[in-house]
């Protein structure tokens, strides 16, 4: 269901009441509404399978959380008004991305003729609306490849991670795409120094990838460096190009290796190091940057 632009939002983007920094800790009441409409359009009336997907939504939160019930009187209620109810909670992003699991995965795949009467969002465009809220709200997250993200700029990720994740998608490229989602993970979490692991694990996973898809030599234990090196040597990038970059390998030696090396590769002897959030920022959206420029390389070779 398309949104409506409503009288009282456009009076609000005339006064400039719109928010223009991403907030992670708070998700409006309003929003919470509006997902948990987006999700009953997706899911439809309860039949069999329906009804099967809240009730595995429901044994993972139990589980996960090691609780027996989610929400007060919820045997009262129902599994479903249960689900539903937990959208209220702190942990609203983890049923948010249960949800929408379920309706990217299973929903969708065994709608049939009678339930589609009760469905009003295909998966996509349950995605597309929930991804739309979460921007209208100035809250920072996506749904994006069966996860919730989080977004610091929505001109980088949507040039530059969301990009990405289409590129890693293919069945190749399926171990870097497992750590780089792992680095969001634990970025959205706060965990920077295994965020900035991840990165490097990702950036040498693409570039071993792009080595043996080619034939070029190189060592399964061989560091960021000398990868970068066997790219280079092999022209990944022409090399009138190199000339013309400002060193590439310098600048992707200098980027996520460095960076990781310095705050969370390492012991920390009795210094306690920390990775702050803008630095640990600046290395994801690195790594997700040299990942895409390596990959869109290798497709350009003939």
């Amino acid at each position: 269901m398309a949104i409506v632009e409503l009288f009282s939002k456009r009076q609000k983007k005339l006064r400039g009441e719109f928010p223009d920094v991403y907030m992670y800790d708070d998700v409006p009441g309003s929003l919470r509404a509006q997902i948990s409409h987006i999700i009953n359009d997706a899911f439809g009336y309860p039949v069999y399978y329906v009804e099967q997907c809240y009730i595995t939504i429901h044994q993972i939160l139990l589980r996960e959380y090691g609780v027996l019930e989610l929400t007060p009187f919820e045997k009262r209620r129902g599994i479903h008004e249960s689900v539903h109810d937990f959208l209220l909670t702190e942990k609203v992003l983890d049923v948010v991305e249960l949800c929408f699991r379920m309706i990217n995965n299973s929903i969708g795949k065994n709608r049939n003729e009678q339930h589609s009467d009760s469905v009003l969002l295909y998966p996509d465009e349950a995605i597309q609306d929930l991804n739309s809220r979460f921007h209208e709200h100035g809250v920072g997250y996506q749904f994006e490849s069966n996860q919730i993200i989080r977004v610091d700029s929505q001109l980088l990720h949507s040039e530059v991670i969301k990009p990405v994740l289409v590129l890693l998608s293919d069945v190749i490229y399926a171990g870097a795409q497992e750590e780089f989602l792992k680095a969001h993970g634990h970025y959205r979490e706060g965990r920077n120094k295994e965020c900035l692991n991840e990165c490097l694990k990702a950036f040498e996973s693409v570039m071993k990838i792009i080595c043996t898809k080619r034939k070029w030599n190189f060592n399964s234990h061989d560091t960021a460096q000398k990868l970068i090196d066997a790219l280079l040597k092999n022209e990944l990038v022409p090399t009138y190009m190199q000339s013309q970059l400002t060193s590439l390998g310098s600048l992707l030696v200098s980027g996520i290796p460095t960076i990781r090396n310095k705050v969370s590769g390492h012991g920390q002897g009795t210094d306690k190091k920390d990775a702050n959030d803008h630095l640990t920022s600046y290395a994801l959206h690195l790594t997700a940057t040299n990942i895409l420029f390596l990959v869109e390389s290798e497709k350009a070779l003939s």
